[in-house]
């Protein structure tokens, strides 16, 4: 358990306790209402209820309990392996798939099928997350690289940090993109109206997307992005917030929407310096049968 306090300021009067502290915490709304529903959470040494207004110099002392171990086991699941070496693999993810487990995701994830399939993976980002360098979301396809050793790890890490791997992806967007190529460069953080999102803002991490039209339908654009650097969310973020939103993207597109199970986002290339050789590697995977059999769809009927 971690104790931690906050004095109210005047700029929080009259916020309601379970907003001002996910803002606090960075943890959603509804957990930082069980944390209250739980007694863990006193404003001056009183327990509370989440709908709470905060009043001026209000001292509130909360306490954040340990998370409970994940048990993570080896999992017999088919892994697409785009190529291997004794310090890396480079897996195709499908749709659908989790990286890594979590509270709500403890099986089937691509972290349990690494494991089954081999057993040295990279310790540096713990038990939880062993050889991920970087993460792709579930309901984005495709390409990632997987450290197999430390120094593969802490190198490729590197790499990233400098900007110095390739990483491009495809997705089908609401509107039509008149100009063929575009740059968006707009700082993201959390979502101030919704910590489950991330957004656009002032205080956030740099984010710069590159991107290009494909294609144009009479409704959609088919648009080829690649990143410069690498915040949550980026892609589907950056795209909205232009106006172009990603079809099938729950979170950030829009309620009138094509049957796409998720967004239509791909990870279609990653280029890096081998950790070990410095040799460039480069890999390319078409897009899955589901986002080209779309594109078919939109060609018939456009």
């Amino acid at each position: 358990m971690t104790l931690n306090q906050h004095i109210v300021l005047e700029t929080e009067n009259k916020i309601r306790i379970d907003k001002l502290l996910s803002n606090l915490v960075s943890e959603s709304r509804s957990q930082v209402q069980s944390w209250i529903t739980n007694e863990l959470v006193l404003v001056n040494g009183e327990i509370i209820k989440p709908n709470y207004k905060c009043q001026t110099a209000d001292e509130i002392r909360w306490t954040i309990p340990e998370p409970e171990p994940l048990n993570i086991k080896p999992e017999n699941i088919p892994l697409r392996i785009v190529y291997e070496d004794s310090d890396l693999l480079v897996v195709n993810k499908p749709k659908g798939m989790v990286v890594h487990p979590s509270a709500g995701h403890q099986n089937g994830t691509l972290v349990n099928a690494l494991l089954y399939h081999c057993d040295d993976l990279s310790g540096i980002n713990g038990v939880e997350r062993p050889g991920i360098v970087h993460r792709i979301d579930k309901d984005t396809s495709g390409l990632l690289v997987v450290a197999k050793s430390d120094l593969a790890h802490t190198n490729l890490s590197e790499q990233m940090a400098t900007k110095d791997i390739e990483r491009k992806y495809e997705a089908v967007v609401h509107g039509v993109i008149e100009h063929e190529t575009g740059l968006i460069d707009a700082p993201i953080g959390r979502d101030k109206n919704d910590r489950q999102k991330m957004g656009v803002v002032d205080s956030g991490k740099p984010a710069v997307t590159h991107f290009r039209v494909i294609r144009r339908f009479e409704n959609f654009t088919h648009v080829e992005c690649q990143l410069e650097t690498g915040r949550t969310h980026q892609i589907r973020v950056h795209m909205k917030y232009i106006d172009f939103p990603i079809v099938g993207d729950p979170k950030y597109g829009r309620r009138k929407t094509l049957e796409t199970n998720g967004q239509v986002l791909h990870a279609k290339s990653l280029g890096f310096k081998h950790p070990r050789t410095n040799e460039w590697l480069f890999f390319e995977e078409e897009a899955p049968a589901y986002f080209k059999e779309l594109l078919s769809q939109m060609e018939k009927m456009y």
